[in-house]
């Protein structure tokens, strides 16, 4: 945890990089962020600890090569956002904001991926799979 008590991040991490934080509601969510300190994707999924938040990114980053995107319109307002499909209700990562182009939307999937492959891996514990639970599942 960093020394906010906010948050845990990646050894190396200080810009960019992955960033597992704990929400109003006492989950965890994790973010990746570019090396210039945007935040690039998010994750929609809860998380019960930061160590449930750190693996269910590890599994993500460990298949990158293989992750599909759906572009899709955002509901509210104008633009583009890129979404993951989860094996559930929610998306495994999405875009932290809306793109003014199709094709803009696209290059920023494909940068998320090639950034996502980058990140070395986090040294954890072996465990089950992470238990996510939806906001609606509250």
């Amino acid at each position: 945890m960093d020394a906010s008590g906010r948050g845990h991040a990646a050894a190396g991490a200080g810009r960019g990089g992955f960033r597992a934080e704990r929400a109003p509601d006492g989950r965890y969510r994790w973010q990746l962020k570019a090396p210039n300190g945007r935040v690039v994707a998010i994750t929609p999924a809860a998380y019960e600890t930061a160590g449930e938040a750190e693996r269910g990114f590890d599994g993500l980053r460990a298949g990158a090569d293989t992750l599909v995107a759906r572009i899709t319109h955002v509901r509210d307002g104008i633009g583009w956002i890129w979404v993951v499909p989860g094996s559930r209700t929610l998306p495994e990562v999405r875009s932290s904001r809306a793109y003014e182009r199709y094709a803009t939307c696209q290059n920023a999937f494909r940068r998320f991926v090639v950034l996502l492959a980058k990140q070395p891996a986090l040294e954890l514990p072996d465990r089950s799979s992470p238990s996510r639970r939806s906001d609606a599942a509250r």
